[in-house]
């Protein structure tokens, strides 16, 4: 009949990317917490009797130059980059968050001595300033995580601070302040909500950037310090063994490109369903 339509949902497009990125992050976490806890095989422990062994039952994914397992290693590999990811883009997150909402809403002093600040880290590449702070605070895993915690923090502070100043403006937030609101009740009822998808299509597309930033600097030994088991870390060590085999490089090299492209699909997606501006992920 003329005049009578049909509603049909609409499938957003990517949806069906963000669903299987999620499902598939959640396996590596899922693989990762069963290689912490059940695996038999002890990463760090050498056997040159066993070394440069082929796949076997005892040895899926066969042993390195050292007779060490290299699934054990993958995995728990795995588990060192993405969780020391995870946790430097959480601490980075807790940091420019709050100084973001406080800049963005009070303005002022406190907002021209942010930005003197964000204008000194944003005056050279991330690369760039974590390869000097990294350099200054000497190799290790943990230096590492600190240095791109300094770098990452200002891009989630000024995204932040840009989202409250524009929201800040608004009618809501006027009869807020006239009624009377706490400037911390406004800043956590009413702006607050309004950055969270903000934030969550830049943290899910900075996973896979700061994976790529610790593999980067642990292949040049500037992260996870041997024996500890790193991808970047185990591209490094199975670099004179290419020629003979090439596998040991290319299953922690296949691992980082799986997980950051599963981290850029999330991103995509989040980023289609909070309809943010594409100048967020850039």
């Amino acid at each position: 009949m003329k005049g009578l339509s049909i509603c049909l949902p609409k499938v957003k497009k990517h949806s069906w990317q963000g669903v299987l990125a999620l499902i598939c992050l959640i396996l590596v976490f899922v693989v990762a917490i069963y290689a912490f806890f059940y695996l038999r095989h002890d990463s760090t422990l050498t056997n040159l009797d066993g070394r440069l062994q082929g796949m076997s039952l005892q040895h899926p994914l066969g042993t390195d130059q050292l007779g060490r397992d290299v699934l054990t290693r993958l995995l728990l590999g795995g588990q060192q980059t993405i969780g020391y990811s995870l946790l430097a883009l959480i601490v980075a997150l807790i940091i420019g968050i709050p100084f973001g909402l406080i800049s963005g809403y009070k303005r002022g002093l406190v907002d021209r001595v942010f930005m003197r600040i964000a204008d000194g880290f944003l005056a050279f590449p991330d690369m760039i300033v974590a390869i000097v702070l990294s350099g200054l605070l000497g190799p290790g895993i943990s230096n590492l995580v600190l240095a791109i915690v300094m770098v990452k923090w200002v891009s989630y502070a000024r995204l932040v601070r840009s989202t409250v100043l524009s929201e800040s403006q608004k009618e809501y937030v006027l009869i807020a302040r006239t009624n009377g609101l706490s400037s911390s009740k406004i800043m956590r009822k009413h702006l607050f909500p309004h950055i969270v998808g903000h934030v969550l299509v830049l943290a899910s597309l900075d996973l896979g950037k700061i994976i790529l930033l610790i593999s980067a600097f642990s292949y040049i030994g500037l992260g996870a310090q041997p024996p500890i088991p790193e991808w970047g870390a185990m591209l490094n060590d199975s670099r004179p063994y290419f020629q003979s085999r090439p596998e040991l490089m290319i299953y922690p090299g296949l691992a980082i490109v799986i997980v950051v492209l599963l981290t850029n699909m999330l991103g995509d997606y989040l980023r289609d369903h909070f309809d943010v501006k594409k100048e967020v992920g850039q």
